[in-house]
């Protein structure tokens, strides 16, 4: 699933229920995230959960795992993934993250903590990104 398909079958749910536990659900489909990787050094800060976020560089374009202790969290990692995972870093740095963010209406339906973690996730992947160019 792309982050477009999200999008559109956000555009089928009425109730932001229903979005939550589609969201929960994508969190849910995350690839196993090695308990190794759960450091501090790969911890994102800023988010009220623990979230871990590692990449690696296959070619020109860099892959991103992430991981989080909480439901929501954790989906809200996958759509950071789809938003960013398999770019360039030039595609990364240019990509309107809060744009698509908005379009799916999350910042107006999370917690301001939930909010703050989600931007310190776009921060650090696009400074990931900035640090190849």
């Amino acid at each position: 699933m792309n982050i477009e398909e999200v999008k559109e079958t956000f555009e089928f749910m009425d109730e932001w229920e229903d979005r939550y536990r589609f969201i929960i659900d994508l969190g849910r489909k995350l690839p196993d995230f090695d308990e190794a990787d759960q450091t501090e050094e790969n911890r994102v800060h800023g988010c009220s959960s623990k979230v871990w976020l590692v990449y690696d560089r296959e070619d020109d374009k860099i892959l991103f795992k992430g991981d989080s202790d909480a439901h929501i969290v954790k989906g809200l990692v996958a759509l950071i993934l789809m938003i960013f995972s398999n770019k360039t870093p030039k595609e990364i740095v240019a990509t309107d993250a809060n744009g698509i963010l908005n379009d799916l209406g999350l910042s107006q339906h999370l917690s301001p903590m939930r909010t703050n973690g989600l931007f310190s996730m776009v921060e650090r992947i696009k400074s990931i990104g900035e640090s190849f160019l």
